[in-house]
């Protein structure tokens, strides 16, 4: 038994209710909180002891949708056509891309998005995978990234028709239920799994209806839920009127994979109905304002409608201290009404989910019974700092760079701005050398 104090700190709840509290002791025994408050730790034999005088801490922060496939496309060289709406951008990069990925590749772009994402205070991260040309296994190699670095995580594999068809589909399919398989004998056998899975797919353009009513099969095989992209664009939607006449919404329901583990993305072109369809449901729904942006696709304007709103960044990093800024300046900037609490409480919301995969699990505050998933930042406030105003700090002040040390699970993973688990020094250096092989195949594959 592993017991570790942080001893005399501030705690800012970033959950609501939102508080901030002074002088507070933390008491950390293996994984889980034991206790939180003054002097909570006197009289405590701790194994290790952290000063936090002067420190801020928060629970962990969580990226609702990620790409981790896109880990080592950072400055890519390649030739490509012109990119003038969503489908070219998919066509020209990102589907080249995910055709060029190996189980090498897979693995260290797994590593550098952990990295990448634990530097900046994410201590969960819920991934969705596509490697077209390495499918059986591909989890397995993003799960092994995850765990090996320290993060807690969710992965899954987009099913879809868009390169070979239907044996694609299956093939899709049959990944996702071997990985949540592989997860559940893992636990059986007592270990601690830090990354489960989801049934992913990649947008219901892509997806026959054979497809998802195999998904909706591995979501009863497996007891987990989609991760799913719908109305990115508008031509999702213009799509499954025209093949359909149906509401993208009403398509998945009608395979019944509305359900309270799912997770839907992006949503910029549902309406009304589809988004009271899923809040009947109790669906989770991820918001990516950076990509919308970059891709030029839109804005979200329903997003004040949707009750399970997490925030995610579909591949754009894993530093969600800074895309909370951008989620919320842009809202602003669409003349929208919403407070840095309301996208701070969406943030938070993250952990949610993630309790769905993580059964038993509490997640996302700082208190006793709750999982060890927590940031020390060295934040200054030049202004008052209380619970009234706290989201407000979050927003204009905070930031990634005042992230001193991250523990998951009761394990320190940065410590004092430095990584304990890997050598990330030789990781991103051999990082670079295989992200250089990787454009060249890229480069030669045609859109």
């Amino acid at each position: 038994m592993a017991v570790t104090v942080i001893r005399n700190t501030r705690v800012f709840q970033t959950m609501p209710p939102f508080s901030v509290d002074e002088g507070v002791d933390i008491v950390i025994t293996d994984d889980v909180i034991t206790a939180v408050g003054p002097n909570a730790a006197d009289g405590v034999k701790a194994d290790k002891v952290i000063e936090g005088d002067g420190k801020t801490v928060i629970p962990g922060n969580v990226c609702g949708h990620h790409h981790y496939y896109s880990g080592l496309s950072r400055g890519m060289l390649i030739s490509a056509g012109p990119q003038t709406d969503f489908i070219q951008v998919l066509k020209e990069w990102w589907w080249r891309l995910d055709r060029g990925l190996d189980e090498q590749s897979c693995y260290y772009s797994s590593l550098i998005c952990s990295l990448d994402a634990i530097a900046s205070g994410t201590t969960g991260v819920i991934d969705h995978h596509a490697s077209p040309s390495y499918i059986n296994g591909s989890l397995h190699a993003i799960g092994r990234g995850m765990e090996e670095t320290g993060i807690r995580g969710m992965t899954c594999y987009e099913v879809t028709d868009r390169n070979f068809g239907m044996e694609e589909v299956r093939q899709g399919v049959t990944e996702n239920i071997r990985f949540a398989k592989e997860v559940d004998r893992r636990r059986k056998n007592g270990e601690n799994v830090l990354c489960d899975a989801m049934i992913g797919g990649h947008a219901p353009f892509t997806i026959p209806d054979e497809g998802l009513e195999m998904m909706a099969g591995a979501c009863d095989e497996t007891g987990r839920g989609i991760h799913l992209h719908v109305a990115e664009a508008d031509y999702d939607a213009i799509w499954s009127h025209h093949h359909h006449n149906m509401d993208i919404v009403d398509r998945l329901n009608k395979y019944g994979l509305l359900r309270d583990n799912a997770l839907l993305v992006h949503g910029l072109y549902l309406n009304s109905h589809e988004i009271e369809l899923l809040n009947s449901h109790d669906c989770f729904f991820a918001h990516n304002a950076r990509s919308n942006m970059n891709n030029h696709v839109g804005y979200c304007r329903g997003l004040q409608e949707v009750k399970n709103l997490i925030i995610g960044t579909d591949g754009c990093g894993g530093n969600m201290f800074e895309e909370l800024k951008l989620a919320f300046f842009k809202h602003k900037d669409e003349g929208r009404p919403w407070w840095p609490s309301d996208f701070l409480a969406a943030l938070s919301r993250g952990n949610l989910l993630m309790e769905k995969y993580f059964k038993g699990a509490k997640l996302g505050r700082i208190e006793k019974g709750f999982k060890a998933d927590l940031d020390i930042l060295d934040y200054h406030n030049p202004t008052p700092l209380v619970s009234a105003n706290a989201p407000g700090h979050f927003v204009w002040g905070m930031s990634s760079n005042c992230v001193e040390s991250v523990m998951v699970n009761g394990e320190l993973l940065l410590e004092n701005h430095r990584f304990t688990k890997v050598d990330a020094d030789e990781i991103y250096a051999k990082a670079a050398e295989i992200a250089g092989k990787l454009w060249k195949t890229v480069d030669k594959i045609q859109p």
